[in-house]
């Protein structure tokens, strides 16, 4: 299937709003991620969005983000044929306006998240907003995502101390001032590592600001920022409540790093001369009797055990949000 833009997007968040379920919208900065969480969507018939960061774009593009979305995009889109599922792109936490036109421009991300939510609500709408006139002006089917209230943790080069909750009639003002497709609301989530059993998490809020919502004619999906470590049964609940999309980042890293660590632990001398044995990587071991095992240390094979991981994951999160089984584009 190819990669799809907006107008595909706003169409399953729509299923998703009538049926009560959530895309799990996923943070990549390199292919070994987005293989595996392609591999894991189309085991489960579920919809992939795909997220990338200023960062991460930078990462990818060795220091120049425009450079590392084009590439990504172009990585994205030639993998996504090969499945038979929805895949989509979202900008995580955008905020550099100058990019964020580029991106329009280049017409490669389905949706944008502009975060202005470190200013005070009056900026906070007028920056939002003008992301939304901008979509417009190009005439681009891109969906624009807001926060209102702030998450507290680090995102990206974003940090909060503390965590501000969205106020409901604070929300209706937003939507309807901003024009934004979706919003990320603040109900006790948190970027970073955080254990769901400290989180104070407030599902009656979620549902009042859906109401709230919905009582001003405004049906909007809503997002969850800062779910890693959001248990099953926490993610259920506040799926009840609007929330269709919700994000992971922390949890793929710690994945990530964790297979890798789990590989390479199995048989540290694959990798590391012994005790006794000098450590002469810059004549690559020449001479010595102890060698390396390529078996081991080819980059190929632990990328192969994260991509399966990654995939194993990213399944058994669309099954907690009830994607499985959804996928729009069959």
């Amino acid at each position: 299937m190819p990669f799809y833009g907006g107008e595909e997007l706003a169409t399953v968040y729509d299923e998703a709003l009538d049926e009560g379920f959530g895309l799990i919208a996923s943070n990549i900065a390199e292919p070994n991620i987005m293989m595996g969480l392609m591999e894991g969507a189309d085991r489960m018939d579920s919809d992939l969005l795909l997220q990338m960061s200023g960062g991460a774009c930078r990462f990818a593009g060795d220091g120049d983000a425009v450079a590392g979305l084009k590439a990504m995009g172009n990585y994205i889109e030639t993998i996504a044929e090969r499945y038979d599922i929805g895949v989509f792109l979202n900008m995580d936490h955008q905020t550099d306006l100058e990019f964020i036109e580029q991106q329009i421009e280049l017409d490669i991300p389905s949706s944008i998240m502009i975060d202005a939510s470190h200013e005070p609500f009056d900026e906070n709408v007028a920056t939002s907003r003008e992301v939304v006139e901008m979509v417009e002006a190009a005439g681009s089917d891109v969906l624009i995502e807001a926060e209102l209230g702030q998450i507290k943790g680090v995102e990206d080069e974003i940090e909060a101390e503390e965590a501000f909750y969205t106020d409901p009639e604070q929300a209706v003002e937003f939507v309807d001032k901003t024009g934004a497709d979706l919003l990320a609301i603040s109900v006790g989530t948190q970027h970073g590592v955080a254990k769901g059993k400290d989180l104070e998490l407030r599902p009656d809020l979620a549902q009042d600001i859906r109401q709230a919502l919905r009582d001003h004619g405004l049906d909007t999906p809503l997002v969850l920022h800062g779910s890693s470590g959001v248990q099953p049964d926490q993610l259920q609940e506040m799926l009840k409540h609007g929330i269709c999309k919700v994000n992971k980042d922390t949890r793929y890293q710690y994945e990530y790093t964790r297979t890798a660590y789990d590989l390479y632990s199995e048989d540290p001398n694959a990798i590391v001369p012994p005790e006794g044995v000098e450590d002469a990587r810059d004549t690559f071991f020449n001479e010595t009797e102890w060698s390396p095992n390529k078996d081991v240390f080819d980059p190929r094979v632990v990328g192969r055990d994260i991509r399966e991981r990654i995939a194993d994951v990213h399944a058994g999160l669309t099954e907690v949000s009830g994607s499985a089984g959804q996928s729009l584009f069959k």
